[in-house]
């Protein structure tokens, strides 16, 4: 029998949670780390084994979706083993949706594994078609392999959905082009804005800033774009594209915040639960997880005073031309 429902203190109910499974990561991308990273110790790292115990713990507590991330989730060793455990919540319905947010790097070796698991889409962080550019923005990515992977996805009947940060000078001259990319191979397209969370080695994030209110008045000189009421079960607001019947998303945590309806947390790499993105505010599940392996009831009641916790919202705020409610973490730490 299922525990009672996490409810936090606005009447959300929390029935998504986003989980890092490591902070490592092949790409060095310049809004998420800086190029020269420091990891956490391995002892630090969640095992995979704590994961599963972890998530059960939150699937028992009525979260429906889980969304696995890094760094990039795909790097860690063995990491198809979490996947296989977390299949038998969706045997049992208790669990609706498993899905992953990634490079498309590792994509070839393992799309045929994860739809086995049950995964039924990905989304793949993509920032641009130019494969120049690509190695600008990922530092060391490799665009082949991740349009590879990406076909690789398709191949094992995932859906694939492309997510894009919004940068400015880098690909705001490319949204026309990833708009009719995706439409003409039917993937879905996110255009995220930029957030201010973690040293990036001396990238400046004003000018990397692209408000994606601006973003879509731009789209809007070539293509029709009308609002749908469709939504995925994350922040993402959707439009359809009338020239080519693809949908856009738009996550705008600076322009037009989400908050109101959040019913997510992020849990760390490290065993930290993030009741908010853009807040420090953390709660260390690690420990009652480690000092009561054989009893559950200490973690539930440490992920209950945790909820307890989440704010009405986050402080990120670029308006003033200065970056406003900044977090030290790296994104990669957190899960994107």
């Amino acid at each position: 029998m299922s525990e009672p429902r996490l409810i936090d203190p606005f009447a959300r109910a929390i029935t998504y949670l986003r989980v890092s499974v490591t902070d490592r990561c092949d790409f060095r991308c310049v809004y998420c780390m800086a190029e020269n990273m420091e990891f956490l110790p391995k002892a630090e790292l969640l095992t995979l084994e704590e994961l599963d115990r972890l998530c059960t713990a939150f699937v028992a507590l009525g979260v429906e979706k889980l969304r696995i991330t890094g760094g990039e989730p795909l790097v860690r060793k063995g990491i198809m083993t979490f996947f296989r455990a977390m299949s038998r919540h969706l045997a049992t319905g208790a669990l609706k949706e498993l899905t992953l947010t990634t490079n498309g790097s590792q994509l070839r070796r393992f799309a045929g594994e994860l739809r086995d698991c049950g995964v039924r889409r990905v989304n793949v962080s993509l920032d641009t078609l130019d494969a120049t550019k690509f190695r600008a923005v990922t530092r060391w990515g490799r665009f082949a392999q991740v349009m590879d992977g990406i076909d690789a996805a398709v191949e094992a009947g995932l859906k694939v959905k492309i997510n894009a940060v919004a940068l400015k000078g880098v690909n705001d001259d490319e949204i026309h082009d990833m708009v009719a990319w995706c439409g003409a191979r039917g993937h879905d397209l996110t255009f995220i804005e930029v957030m201010p969370m973690g040293d990036i080695g001396g990238e400046d994030r004003l000018d990397q800033y692209y408000s994606l209110k601006e973003l879509r008045r731009d789209l809007e000189a070539r293509w029709t774009l009308t609002d749908t009421p469709e939504r995925t079960g994350g922040p993402a607001r959707y439009v359809r594209v009338g020239e080519t019947g693809g949908r856009i998303g738009f996550i705008t945590p600076l322009t037009h915040n989400f908050c109101e309806s959040c019913n997510r947390v992020r849990l760390t790499c490290t065993g930290q639960l993030y009741m908010c993105l853009g807040q420090e505010d953390d709660a260390d599940l690690r420990a009652p997880l480690r000092a009561h392996p054989g009893d559950d009831a200490p973690l539930v009641e440490a992920i209950r005073r945790a909820i307890e916790r989440k704010p009405r919202g986050h402080d990120f705020d670029y308006s003033r031309r200065t970056v406003e409610g900044q977090v030290s973490r790296h994104m990669s730490h957190t899960g994107g």
